[in-house]
């Protein structure tokens, strides 16, 4: 099997006139990725090598691996999550000679496969999201990293779990942690997650956010934007924290702060964006509301706790598009949308193109970067580095047609003088 629609297993190739209109219109609005597009078709940094990349495959990924084709990789993708494969946009990738690992929903051991159909391109540098591909190359497929020469991670989860193999001495080969760029977390974390999860929850509910609370869980970057957009529609605002530094910023930025037990007794809607399991469990819905809507907005679905609520529900249905109902014994029935998966994805559309815009300019710039580097930087987890990072806010300042300041040089040498002052 030569081609990319040979290899391929996705759900139907017909849809990908759809798919193309979609990947067309992100690429419009992605100014960043389309002047790294113009120089990776000048440059070919990736000619002659494989790509294997893992991420939410809907439009703006799909956009981001035509941009690593065109840098002359032979390019490989699977989805990072069963509910946010967007089908039509499968199809139309394949009809670009991307070879695609995915369909919308398979079923849990049919995900895990076509992951793993993935690595067996056995590619050069890999594009993660979670750690998922970095895990299963370090456990049950060693045979083959030998080839991998390093590759790029998209989330907060994903670098927790590539330093911990880090730490372990378990991590064979050097990956950059693109969520920990400012160009990143700022930007994606903060007004990606805000606008998307609230996409995400009031397409999927239709009802209005405005009047009621909404409890967050975990006041990181992702924390704050959904908390920002919370009080933006009008809601009163309960953060839950494990830490102290968070829990005062939440207060100083004029959120109510308490335990989930508490917040649990007054909660409307409920989203859960930690990155750690059994935030919400048997104890808290105990407690909650009838009618309380439970949602997530972490990497894996172990932040509600699914089969602690089935224990306490004496039914269970499906009443609406990624609402599943569960009905207590009291009569009390609870809400978990999108099975308790990333909300904003498996819901919805995902980030706004113009901030994937950046991130994925970084995946692009930090693959090409892992790829040069790769045998000086060795087997351990690093930053994107600062220059890569601020090239990507001028790039955005100049599509954006803004131009800002620069030092003289009398006032670089008093900043790094200590005698001038």
């Amino acid at each position: 099997m030569n081609t990319a629609k040979e290899r391929s297993i996705v759900t139907d190739l017909a849809l990908a006139p759809e798919g193309h209109l979609k990947i067309d219109w992100v690429q419009a609005h992605m100014p960043v990725l389309n002047r790294i597009r113009a120089q990776f078709e000048k440059e070919q940094p990736f000619k002659g090598l494989k790509v294997a990349i893992s991420l939410h495959l809907e439009a703006k990924t799909a956009y981001l691996a035509k941009v690593i084709q065109a840098g002359g990789a032979e390019v490989a993708i699977t989805g990072s999550n069963p509910l946010s494969t967007q089908d039509d946009v499968c199809a139309a990738l394949v009809e670009d000679g991307i070879t695609v690992f995915a369909k919308y929903n398979p079923e849990p051991k049919e995900y895990k496969d076509l992951m793993v159909k993935t690595l067996e391109t056995k590619p050069d540098l890999i594009i993660d999201d979670g750690g998922d591909l970095v895990s299963i190359l370090h456990s049950e497929r060693q045979d083959l990293l030998a080839q991998v020469r390093g590759g790029a991670e998209e989330t907060t989860t994903g670098i927790l779990r590539l330093k911990a193999m880090e730490k372990e001495g378990q991590l064979k080969f050097p990956m950059v942690a693109v969520n920990d760029a400012f160009c990143k977390y700022l930007f994606d974390n903060r007004y990606g997650t805000g606008q998307s999860v609230w996409d995400g929850i009031n397409r999927t509910t239709n009802l209005v956010v405005a009047g009621k609370t909404v409890v967050v869980a975990g006041y990181g970057w992702c924390g704050k934007g959904v908390a920002m957009r919370a009080k933006g529609l009008g809601a009163n605002v309960v953060v839950v924290e494990v830490d102290a530094i968070k829990a005062v910023e939440a207060y100083m930025d004029g959120f109510a702060v308490m335990p989930m037990i508490e917040a649990a007794k007054v909660g409307d809607f409920f989203v859960t964006v930690t990155g750690n399991k059994d935030i919400i469990r048997g104890e808290h819905y105990k407690v909650m509301k009838d009618g309380a809507i439970l949602s997530n907005a972490g990497h894996f679905d172990v932040e509600v706790n699914k089969p602690e609520l089935e224990a306490l529900s004496v039914s269970k249905r499906t009443v609406r598009r990624n609402i599943e109902e569960y009905k207590l014994a009291d009569g009390r029935k609870f809400y978990i949308l999108a099975e308790g998966r990333l909300v904003n994805l498996a819901a919805g559309d995902g980030h706004p193109a113009e901030i994937m815009d950046m991130t994925f300019a970084l995946q692009a710039m930090s693959l090409k970067y892992v790829n040069d580097q790769y045998e000086s930087i060795g087997a351990q987890v690093v930053n994107v580095p600062y220059e890569l990072d601020e090239q990507v806010a001028r790039f955005k300042l100049e599509s954006l047609g803004f131009s800002i300041d620069t030092l003289s040089a009398e006032q670089k040498e008093y900043l790094e003088s200590w005698q001038e002052h």
